[in-house]
C-alpha cells in the first residue's frame, strides 16, 4: 500500500477498500485533450484496472 497515494475508486483493483490508498508503487496520470489542462476532469489516473469484484 502507497501512503502517498489516496485513492476512492473502489471499483480499480489497485485500490485498498479498507485503508483508501493504492496498492501500486507509482501511478500514472494522463489528459484528454492535447490542449494545457486547465480543470480536474481533463485528466485521469490511466493506470486504472478494473476489479474482477466490480463486474
Amino acid at each position: 500500500m502507497n501512503m502517498s497515494i489516496e485513492c476512492y475508486v473502489t471499483e480499480c483493483k489497485y485500490n485498498n477498500n479498507i485503508e483508501k490508498y493504492c496498492t501500486l508503487n507509482k501511478i500514472k496520470v494522463t489528459k484528454h485533450t492535447d490542449l494545457v489542462c486547465s480543470n480536474l476532469q481533463e485528466t485521469d489516473c490511466s493506470s486504472f484496472e478494473r476489479s474482477n469484484e466490480s463486474l
